[in-house]
């Protein structure tokens, strides 16, 4: 993973490409907070098979940041429902401006789309980045909690 002096002058941001997906997986596995292993991302169907072939279909639009350590983060909405399916950084990464720039670009891609109302979970804990994160940038809960337990935000345009 990068070092704190690549991360200095970091990113080229980038489409995700279906190469990309086994690092994703990786990353996920390393984040500070609400990591997800891959062998629990396997249970929960996903590996990086899937991802790569959800990248290729366009069925997962997403963008990656890297350095030339390797990734440094990602965000990936779905083409169909217009859901922020996930937004990942690498730990040295945060504070930068990183997070918040990948994430503009899939809500742009999917409003492209045509979604008028994008939607995430978030951890209801406002101990929690992610928490403070989202509704800093105007998603606002729908008062209601997704399949994992996590509530649901939104952004409505």
């Amino acid at each position: 993973m990068p070092s704190a002096e690549a991360i200095a002058g970091f990113a080229r941001v980038r489409r995700a490409r279906p190469d990309d997906a086994p690092f994703c997986v990786t990353l996920r596995g390393l984040t500070r907070e609400n990591a997800v292993s891959a062998s629990r991302l396997q249970e929960l169907g996903i590996t990086a098979a899937t991802w790569a072939a959800d990248i290729a279909s366009n069925a997962l639009p997403g963008w990656v940041a890297v350095s030339d350590d390797g990734l440094l983060g990602y965000c990936f909405g779905a083409r169909d429902s217009g859901e922020v399916v996930v937004l990942a950084l690498h730990p040295s990464a945060e504070g930068r401006g990183l997070g918040k720039r990948l994430l503009q670009l899939v809500v742009d891609d999917l409003r492209s789309l045509g979604h008028r109302r994008l939607f995430l979970g978030c951890s209801s804990d406002p101990q929690v980045r992610s928490y403070g994160f989202y509704r800093h940038l105007g998603w606002r809960s729908t008062g209601s909690l997704d399949a994992l337990g996590d509530e649901l935000l939104e952004l409505v345009q």
